[in-house]
């Protein structure tokens, strides 16, 4: 083989293709200084460490002694990358903040919210992003005292009452937990069809597949769940 066969040959089209290549490889943002040396991600942490870290943050908002208060910090370190340590299913309720009920600082929890704290498709891959990609050990599905979600669906289910809209959609989501409550004839249906709508979507969510059963047969992720006193503050496990 001649000398000049072992040349590359610069096409233009070979050098449009070597500077998008250059133009992408310039745009990735850097990576901070614990990846560069080879140290594990800030949240590569056991679930059950995860579980503590939220349970002592619950315990300190309750008290009214959080220490999570200077929102600022980090914003420059949270340009270039997120490091959740949990994963939060919370209801859209106003008066529930995740990241101040368990005094924790932004890019520290990974939220998915929807009325009524269920998990749909959209949810689920959410929460798959979140645990394979981002890394995250722990996830939570967090109920409420009092939610209206599942207030209105125990009207459908007791009363027949009907809802406009998409509504019935959060409805249909929800009859279950209400139903398997409702066998139960709790002197409270609509606490304990809110402690059974959190227990569903935590088996739902432990059994999910392909990934995230895979990584909570591994040890790798767990899947709780809770409910938030509104009046207290406090988050207990159910």
């Amino acid at each position: 083989m001649c000398k000049q066969c072992d040349v590359p040959s610069f096409t233009r089209r070979g050098l449009f293709n070597i500077g998008l290549a250059a133009t992408a490889a310039a745009a990735l943002p850097s990576f901070p200084a614990w990846a560069q040396s080879g140290s594990p991600a800030p949240n590569a942490i056991s679930p059950d460490d995860a579980l503590k870290r939220l349970q002592e943050g619950n315990t300190r908002y309750a008290a009214n002694t959080s220490t999570n208060k200077d929102f600022s910090a980090g914003r420059a370190a949270r340009a270039s990358a997120q490091y959740p340590f949990a994963s939060i299913v919370s209801c859209a309720d106003s008066r529930l903040a995740p990241e101040l009920a368990f005094d924790q600082g932004l890019g520290d929890l990974f939220v998915v919210r929807v009325a009524g704290n269920f998990v749909n498709e959209d949810g689920l891959a959410s929460l798959e992003y979140g645990a394979v990609v981002l890394g995250v050990p722990l996830i939570m599905v967090l109920g409420h005292a009092n939610c209206g979600a599942v207030s209105a669906t125990i009207k459908v289910v007791k009363d027949g009452t009907t809802f406009p809209g998409h509504l019935p959609s959060l409805i249909n989501a929800i009859r279950p937990a209400v139903v398997a409550a409702q066998a139960k004839t709790p002197a409270d249906l609509l606490a304990e069809a809110t402690a059974e709508n959190v227990r569903l979507n935590v088996k739902y969510l432990q059994t999910a597949k392909p990934l995230l059963s895979d990584l909570v047969a591994a040890g790798k992720l767990k899947v709780v769940g809770a409910v938030y006193e509104i009046a207290s503050g406090k988050v207990t496990q159910v």
